[in-house]
């Protein structure tokens, strides 16, 4: 038996109980599949990674994540809360090299005088054709709106920087915060949708906002009835901002900051940085900030040849 050391990591904020939960094992050498998996089951974040060595010479570290039911190829809010332990735990500052099964990212660690930030470097923007007619007003119909809710200016399509979510613009921040999806419904849209998530965004902003979009994610076919932060969300949404001409940038690097929160309450915010080549969006990086929640240790089975 060895001891493994788990953390629970509150990302995308810098209030303790705020922001997404993550879990995090900075050590996962000799766990098993099914020992990941059980321990993110029982830990019930949204997701959970495990640190594990290197495989290759082209990235320096590789992490890996489940959802209470399902290996996920990568997790925003779990990458920074991953980078945030190693920091807590000496590890050095500066950029990784972090596979994943999205492939290699580019995670820099930086510290400044409010504590670290972590900035994700997510893989190029990828864009499906807008979702069919029909579709959409099954989509709508599940979140518990009407088709002249959802805002005109651009289309409802899954765009991917590695772990895609179908974008869903609405006209209201009023009704992004009274949605009550019928679960059951939306999940059962994934295989038609191709999505397994569901990114419901406004720029409808009040007086005073810092933020230029408030959003709320549901993955209810993979265990996450309702994410409160989602990095796999906000950086694809920045992508389909630039691409539809609701964030004006010219060539270069174009920012903004995105709030989220669920119905319970829980949300916090990231910068989400959008590099422009042409008019075009071509690259997307996300940068979070985290809290400790809690650190745990017990003792484990690891396969001694791992």
């Amino acid at each position: 038996m060895s001891p493994l050391r788990i953390y629970r990591i509150d990302a995308f904020t810098t209030t303790r109980g705020e922001g997404n939960p993550a879990g995090v094992v900075t050590d996962a050498r000799g766990l098993s599949d099914a020992q990941m998996q059980a321990i993110a089951a029982e830990l019930g974040h949204s997701e959970t990674a495990f640190v594990l060595p290197p495989r290759s010479g082209n990235h320096d570290v590789h992490v890996r994540f489940f959802s209470p039911t399902v290996e996920v190829p990568v997790c925003g809010h779990a990458t920074v809360g991953t980078h945030f332990a190693l920091a807590l735990e000496g590890g050095a500052r500066g950029m990784r090299r972090q596979l994943t099964g999205a492939g290699v990212q580019h995670v820099d660690t930086r510290g400044d005088a409010d504590g670290v930030i972590v900035r994700i470097q997510q893989n190029a923007p990828q864009f499906d054709a807008p979702l069919g007619d029909e579709v959409v007003r099954e989509l709508a119909d599940a979140l518990g709106l009407t088709i002249d809710e959802l805002d005109p200016r651009g289309p409802v399509q899954f765009v991917s920087t590695g772990h895609g979510k179908l974008m869903v613009p609405i006209r209201s921040r009023e009704r992004l915060r009274a949605l009550r999806p019928d679960m059951a419904r939306l999940a059962a849209l994934d295989e038609r949708s191709g999505s397994h998530g569901y990114f419901v965004f406004t720029l409808d902003t009040e007086e005073g906002d810092d933020a230029l979009t408030h959003g709320r994610m549901f993955a209810p076919g993979i265990g996450i009835e309702e994410d409160p932060v989602t990095g796999n969300a906000n950086g694809p949404m920045g992508a389909w901002l630039v691409k539809h001409g609701l964030l004006a940038a010219r060539d270069g690097e174009a920012r903004f900051r995105a709030r989220q929160r669920n119905g319970a309450g829980r949300g916090g915010f990231m910068d989400v940085a959008v590099t422009v080549e042409g008019g075009e969006p071509v690259a997307v990086a996300i940068e979070g900030r985290a809290v400790l929640g809690e650190e745990t240790i017990r003792s484990v089975d690891r396969d001694p040849l791992a």
